[in-house]
């Protein structure tokens, strides 16, 4: 959830490659919340053709970069201008989209919802790495410390609430 950063999906797999897990993802916050996303944001890692096509057969608008680009670059770019050319592939499409007004600031949330979430789960929790082997255990240990991040939220909430 974009303004309390609860975290509503959480997933570890063994692959150097993100760009498989979006749509078990996506999935997992369906069945989690009940609810289905209007966008979804997510780095360089889980581009691909599929995927776009899959987040449009689910009518969720996308905002995923076709190449990897630094935080400090994304202030800086400005949107292209003239005719979207006849031709355009779908990444011609995505940049030009992330270029825009409505996809930087779409896209740049994630610096405020997700990012944050790591840096607190690393920093503040200290978990640098998992100290039990196999897949199995390391999802349970992952999703263990998602509940943790999410409780410790809805108590600083709960208790902020509380005092005004």
């Amino acid at each position: 959830m974009l303004e309390t950063q609860i975290i509503v999906a959480a997933d570890v797999c063994n692959k150097s490659n993100d760009v498989e897990q979006l749509r078990n993802q996506v999935n997992q916050v369906i069945g989690n919340t009940g609810f289905r996303p209007v966008e979804a944001s997510a780095d360089a890692g889980y581009y691909s053709e599929d995927n776009l096509t899959f987040l449009e057969q689910q009518g969720i608008e996308a905002f995923i970069p076709p190449d990897k680009i630094k935080h400090s670059e994304w202030r800086t770019q400005k949107a292209l201008r003239g005719r979207i050319p006849k031709d355009a592939t779908r990444k011609y499409l995505m940049r030009r989209k992330l270029r825009t007004k409505h996809g930087r600031e779409r896209y740049l949330l994630r610096q405020t919802s997700i990012e944050p979430v790591f840096g607190f789960i690393k920093e503040q929790l200290g978990l640098r790495q998992f100290l039990l082997r196999g897949i199995d255990k390391v999802r349970s240990s992952w999703r263990f410390i998602c509940a943790i991040h999410n409780l410790l939220k809805i108590f600083r909430v709960k208790t902020r609430l509380q005092t005004t």
